[in-house]
């Protein structure tokens, strides 16, 4: 910013150098495209994400499909078992032998994790199946899938952005580097030379 700020000191200034100029218009295109481009990237890559989301969410809605299970017995808890429904720190559920009918009719039956406290024999209980009758996962609802989508082009904005002023540090990194190598060599030239009274006369 400041040397965006100097650009208009330094317009009448007899002191200016073309590199001070340069580094102040590296420092307003590098503003602008912040301002703009990563923007406009985040909105495209969270419109992208929302589509493919969108489209994830209308299958899986498709081919998942929810029964009522029917508890046949309770089992002992197993540490290995995976809870289809993804809950972390929720609820604790508990491990039964139930017995389903899947969507195209077929019966099934296997261990399952339910979140009845007390499950006993003939309770009823919803589950989410494949089209096959395989336990699956709750398909992802649209407010979830937006979710996703306006964290991912929040991502890409803050990322495109922290890219741009990575770039702009880089060039002006070389910028300085490329003016002490100048300064050294005019120093070279008149070094020798400085102070001495008379010198070149």
């Amino acid at each position: 910013m400041r040397a965006i700020s100097g650009l208009w000191r330094w317009r009448h200034n007899p002191l200016c150098r073309p590199t001070d100029l340069a580094e102040g218009w590296v420092g307003l295109v590098a503003l602008v495209l912040v301002v703009l481009a990563a923007p406009v990237a985040g909105v495209l890559a969270g419109g992208a994400t929302e589509d493919v989301l969108q489209r994830s969410v209308r299958e899986q809605h498709e081919n998942r499909h929810q029964v009522r299970a029917t508890v046949m017995r309770e089992l002992a808890p197993s540490p290995l078992s995976v809870d289809p429904e993804g809950s972390v720190g929720g609820e604790p559920r508990t491990r039964v032998l139930a017995r389903w009918t899947a969507s195209d009719g077929t019966e099934h039956s296997g261990p399952v994790s339910t979140r009845l406290k007390d499950p006993r024999p003939d309770d009823r209980f919803p589950l989410w199946t494949d089209a096959g009758g395989r336990i699956t996962a709750r398909p992802m609802d649209t407010v979830t899938a937006t979710t996703h989508a306006v964290l991912a082009g929040f991502g890409v904005t803050l990322l495109t952005a922290v890219l741009i002023e990575g770039v702009r540090r880089l060039v002006v990194r070389r910028m300085v580097h490329h003016r002490y190598v100048r300064l050294d060599r005019a120093w070279e030239r008149v070094g020798p030379d400085w102070g001495r009274t008379g010198t070149g006369s």
